[in-house]
């Protein structure tokens, strides 16, 4: 498999913390920077795709690495983050050989290489109900797909925007949605700290930017698919006041 002509790593970061990225060989690296004020860029090798975004917004970023992608599949990633390159060969290798799968969700472990969340053991369908803890780093699309149904990041969620979480489960459940498939592979892929702005949180802006995640994927609808979040094992503990804004989302 020669992975240059395949993937794409599109990476986002700010122009002060361009020089953490840790590249992988054999891909294609493109780095978005996020770039408002006009900072000094960090200098990389030739072979490196940088483009600056004179505003904020990791779900902008996110868009512009989409539209600029020249290859069949793409991954996401972030200046903290470092990638297994065999690890996702192992995924490249699953896609080429189910042509209907348009989105692989993988898994990532910890610096002390534990895996950061509790994953499910199979591999499974991606559904509304299963994907809500996505991190953009274990996201592996084929572009064609996507772009083909216009499907891009809503700009609205994510890291430099109001509502600062959800990119990611949106995003997948507007591709589902459109009638892609996705599917849950149980191959870490990437190293993340353990610390992370998904990590759940019980002060009422957390709670109430996870609420706005839900109203924005269900709707009306969202009030009872809160509630079940709630109370389906394991239960999240917010407190009682937190728990009533999260249900009302206000």
């Amino acid at each position: 498999m020669n992975s240059r002509k395949l993937l794409t790593i599109g990476y986002s970061t700010l122009a002060n913390r361009g020089d953490n990225i840790r590249f992988v060989e054999g891909v294609e690296n493109l780095v978005v920077i996020q770039n408002p004020n006009s900072e000094e860029l960090p200098e990389f090798v030739s072979n490196i795709s940088v483009i600056e975004l004179k505003n904020r917004g990791v779900a902008k970023s996110r868009n512009i690495v989409l539209a600029a992608a020249k290859t069949k599949y793409l991954l996401f990633g972030d200046d903290d983050v470092e990638f297994d390159i065999g690890a996702i060969s192992k995924v490249i290798s699953y896609l080429e050989a189910n042509s209907d799968v348009s989105i692989v969700l993988a898994q990532a472990v910890d610096e002390d290489g534990q895996l950061r969340k509790h994953y499910p053991v199979k591999l499974h369908n991606l559904a509304l109900r299963n994907s809500a803890k996505a991190a953009t780093y274990e996201i592996i699309l084929r572009v064609e797909d996507i772009r083909s149904l216009g499907i891009t990041f809503d700009e609205n969620f994510g890291a430099g925007a109001r509502n600062y979480l959800g990119d990611e489960y949106i995003f997948i459940a507007d591709a589902l949605r459109a009638g892609l498939k996705g599917v849950f592979l149980p191959i870490p892929i990437a190293v993340h700290p353990s610390h992370s702005s998904g990590i759940l949180q019980n002060s009422a802006a957390d709670v109430l930017a996870r609420a706005e995640i839900f109203t924005r994927v269900f709707g009306a609808l969202a009030p009872i698919i809160r509630l079940a979040f709630l109370v389906k094992p394991p239960r999240k503990r917010f407190g009682i006041l937190n728990s009533l804004r999260f249900i009302l989302g206000r």
